[in-house]
């Protein structure tokens, strides 16, 4: 089979997508980086999949593009409206269909098996409906924490909050649960050292 070039039509829709996606780039969350910048969306994905390609050889029976696909577009749709911090998401139902909805337009103009393609990760994702995708979602918490604990926030951070969250989603796999308690252990450090000492 030769590789076939795209109408007109089809390779401006899919530059019209990535030009919108861009704005993850811009779509800031609520963890600092070590250098005391607020993080962008488009960083948490990028080290999310960084985790998939160090970790892989420990999960053999998980499928390494699944999981890198995955991590890739699990907060695809934040570039529509934004991240809502963890603290803030009081209603987790209303925040996947608002998700949901956002996801449908930025894909909207995309030939249709790539938007159902992104379409069906995604929803994959938001119910942990495959080995992998409980997998990453631990990972998006542990990479979440990391952050956190190594990032130069402000004085008031709460790193407390590290300690509770995702815990449900960071219990399901046994390499997830060793690099949790690791990070347990640095949210604590930080706790007893102040907002100066990093990771």
């Amino acid at each position: 089979m030769r590789d076939e070039p795209l109408s007109p039509d089809i390779a401006e829709n899919i530059l019209g997508f990535l030009q919108r996606a861009e704005a993850l780039k811009d779509t800031l969350r609520s963890g600092y980086t070590a250098k005391g910048r607020p993080e962008s969306t488009a960083e948490h994905s990028w080290r999310l999949m960084l985790w998939v390609e160090v970790l892989a050889e420990a999960v053999p029976k998980l499928d390494r593009l699944k999981l890198m696909r995955l991590a890739l577009v699990h907060d695809l749709a934040e570039a529509v409206s934004g991240d809502v911090p963890a603290p803030q998401q009081s209603n987790s139902k209303a925040k996947s269909e608002q998700e949901r909805q956002d996801l449908a337009q930025l894909t909207q103009n995309l030939p249709e098996r790539q938007h159902q393609a992104i379409s069906d990760l995604w929803e994959e994702y938001e119910a942990a409906a495959s080995p992998e995708a409980q997998f990453i979602k631990g990972l998006d918490k542990l990479e979440t924490i990391l952050q956190h604990c190594q990032g130069d926030n402000p004085a008031d951070f709460d790193y407390e909050f590290n300690l509770g969250y995702g815990r449900l989603q960071t219990d399901r796999h046994p390499l997830v649960v060793q690099l949790r308690r690791l990070l347990d252990e640095r949210t604590r450090a930080r706790m007893r050292s102040g907002p100066t000492a990093k990771a």
